[in-house]
């Protein structure tokens, strides 16, 4: 059937039960009509199945002749005209993914009122999950990724959700390699103000270190100042951190469940080697970049050794990480919380601000704002039944 011709499209309601669809798809053999697209969702026992066919039947005929059909199935069919759709190859397609603590049904206007209003259609909605947060993915034909993506953000705003647009093609499903920062994002906490507690230094250090992730010192400037504070702290106090560091909620299942998926994770970190060296081994990740603090006569010397993993040293990672695992920057995620993670977003096909500060949740292609890493799954397309169904099998 030419794309030019219009077409007939049945609306199939009702309770569901077994043998619905196999019952109408015998009836529409029979009566000679060519499917063309179907789509069938269950919202707990309702059904709703649309199907598009070309027949040679006129709209009320094929009703009448499908009368008997809907009767045996229990079900209401509804037939009507269509015009021709417009060739789906050039409307461009958008995943947008909304999620939130709890997600009212005035967010949710808001965001489709929004995507409406910038000429962009929703197609399909599906819950990707319902705890420990409320997530919806929005399939999204025409309007300007970009002005999405800004225009959504003050609805997110407003509304206190996380709204995030992705274009949608089989990138999306391709191996990944997933990249995140340590402190505040992959642990709770910054692991250099640990240090600075035990040195008797915890507020000037808490000081210098927020205003670097908020973009205010360079950050190997504010390093260098920081660590030095650390000059002569006994170097059994690193077991002590490394032992006391407390995972994000949600970081072992967001681990776990890539690892199952073929990706491949790395950390980097402007915090230190002899702290996340540990992390590396008990979550089985595949790449770690991180600052190695200086030992002498088993202290600190409040240096540190070799090159600072800064700002441009998380993006130079990223990369190294990405053609050691033969995988384009374009499938890569990126995922950090301070200003010094900003170029390793923006080097990323996907950069993920998680609790961010503002000036990079501004920059960052979406963010996440509720505390549990695993959030970060949704945005992938990956729903909260798949992972329980996957670590059940386990």
């Amino acid at each position: 059937m030419p794309d030019d011709v219009d077409a007939l499209y049945l609306t199939v309601t009702g309770a569901d039960h077994p043998g619905v669809t196999s019952g109408l798809f015998t009836v529409l053999h029979e009566l000679g009509a060519t499917v063309l697209e179907v789509e069938q969702v269950v919202v707990r026992d309702r059904l709703l199945l649309g199907v598009l066919v070309a027949a040679d039947r006129t709209t009320d005929a094929l009703q009448h002749a499908l009368g008997p059909c809907a009767t045996t199935l229990d079900v209401q069919i509804d037939v009507r005209r269509i015009a021709a759709a417009p060739d789906p190859a050039r409307v461009e397609r958008h995943h947008v993914t909304v999620l939130a603590e709890q997600l009212s049904a005035g967010s949710i206007a808001a965001v489709a009122g929004t995507l409406a209003q910038h000429g962009a259609n929703i197609e399909r909605i599906e819950r990707i999950a319902s705890y420990p947060v409320t997530s919806y993915e929005l399939m999204v034909a025409g309007g300007d990724p970009q002005t999405l993506r800004a225009a959504l953000s003050l609805v997110a705003a407003a509304e206190q959700v996380d709204v995030a647009v992705q274009p949608a093609g089989l990138h999306r499903r391709a191996k990944r390699l997933v990249v995140l920062d340590v402190d505040s994002t992959l642990v709770q906490g910054e692991v250099i103000e640990m240090l600075a507690e035990r040195a008797g230094y915890g507020a000037q250090v808490a000081e210098v270190t927020a205003a670097a992730m908020r973009g205010e010192i360079d950050f190997a400037e504010s390093l260098r100042r920081r660590v030095s504070l650390l000059a002569g702290l006994d170097a059994s106090v690193l077991d002590d951190v490394r032992d006391s560091l407390r995972l994000t909620p949600g970081a072992r299942t967001l681990v776990r469940t890539l690892k199952r998926l073929g990706c491949v994770v790395g950390v980097v970190s402007g915090g230190f080697t002899q702290v996340i060296d540990g992390l590396v081994q008990t979550m089985a990740l595949d790449f770690a970049a991180a600052n190695t603090l200086e030992i002498a006569d088993g202290a600190l010397t409040g240096r540190v050794v070799g090159p600072v993993v800064d700002r441009a040293g998380k993006a130079r990672a990223l990369e190294e990480f990405a053609a050691a695992a033969g995988v384009p920057l374009a499938q890569t995620v990126a995922v950090g919380d301070g200003a010094n993670d900003l170029d390793m977003l923006a080097a990323a096909g996907l950069g993920i601000a998680f609790n961010a500060k503002p000036v990079v949740r501004e920059a960052a292609d979406t963010a996440v704002n509720v505390p549990y890493l695993d959030a970060i799954l949704f945005l992938l397309g990956i729903t909260r039944e798949e992972v329980e169904a996957a670590d059940a099998a386990d």
